[in-house]
């Protein structure tokens, strides 16, 4: 990653800041979303988690939607159940890695892309208009991925029905979360969006890519826990970031793990590339839905 020496420094906020604000979070139910719902709520925020196994149900002021994000039915139905008019804060951090053979959905759609960034683009599409509605100030939209990470997406098969390759298949929902990103804060000037990129982490989003391998994976996250962060430790780095009192000015811009701004990826910042990436995307999410009808 390539660090954005002309970005200004940012004032942090302080999490005591947290008490009372609305925030949804998208994957909340575990890793990076878990240990900051978490956090949030120990600061009094009032958090919504969006996930399939609730296990904070003894946490003050975290409430629980259920769904399954791989499918974009389900996507749509969260958006209708999200007080997005009243939001402050909105966190994408669902998402797996594609697994050895590819995995279709009942919708038709390669997991990987349905769980990691299909069912972001359909709950942004759904609520970008009416987010912050209610509120004197922008909801703040947050996408996490590994922005800045150079990867431009497979155009023409997107959902890899012509050539399966897991780290390749990954690399799609990383190009659509960053265009994500970009493309929101140039048509979405009602709320701020911004990704985020926590680099390597201790969590269990790798299980899906070693096929279920359990002691493969527990070993490799026990060597990732030793020379990287954990979640709960990331959640507090990144909170002061995420309630900079200045970052609304800086709608598009991503962000490392150690909240400094990144540069995009070279070629996707081209916005001929980005509308083909976004309207290929809406192709499979149109076909998914025809098929579950």
């Amino acid at each position: 990653m390539i660090k954005n020496t002309n970005f200004p420094k940012l004032d942090m906020g302080s999490p005591q800041t947290l008490r009372g604000k609305s925030v949804a979070i998208i994957g909340g139910t575990g890793g990076i979303g878990r240990a900051l719902s978490k956090h949030f709520a120990a600061y009094q925020a009032k958090v919504i988690v969006v996930g399939q196994t609730f296990r904070d149900a003894d946490v003050e002021g975290i409430e629980f939607i259920k769904a399954d994000l791989s499918l974009m039915s389900e996507a749509r139905r969260v958006a209708a159940l999200l007080p997005v008019e009243t939001l402050d804060m909105l966190i994408f951090t669902t998402g797996i890695f594609a697994a050895p053979k590819r995995q279709g959905t009942a919708e038709g759609l390669e997991r990987d892309m349905a769980v990691s960034y299909l069912n972001r683009l359909v709950i942004m599409r759904e609520i970008a208009e009416r987010l912050g509605s209610e509120n004197t100030t922008k909801t703040r939209v947050f996408i996490m991925g590994y922005p800045g990470s150079g990867k431009m997406g497979t155009l023409g098969d997107l959902n890899a029905e012509n050539h399966y390759r897991p780290m390749e298949v990954h690399m799609n929902t990383v190009a659509g979360n960053e265009i994500m990103v970009l493309d929101g804060a140039n048509n979405h000037k009602n709320i701020s969006v911004f990704g985020l990129n926590p680099g390597l982490i201790k969590t269990n989003i790798r299980s899906n890519f070693l096929g279920g391998n359990k002691l493969l994976f527990r070993l490799l996250e026990t060597i990732i826990g030793i020379f990287t962060s954990t979640a709960e430790q990331y959640a507090k780095v990144i909170t002061p970031l995420l309630i900079s009192p200045q970052l609304d000015d800086y709608s598009g811009t991503l962000f490392n793990n150690k909240c400094r701004a990144i540069k995009p990826s070279k070629g996707i910042i081209d916005s001929h590339h980005m509308q083909l990436f976004i309207n290929q995307s809406w192709s499979l999410i149109d076909a998914a839905s025809k098929k579950q009808k």
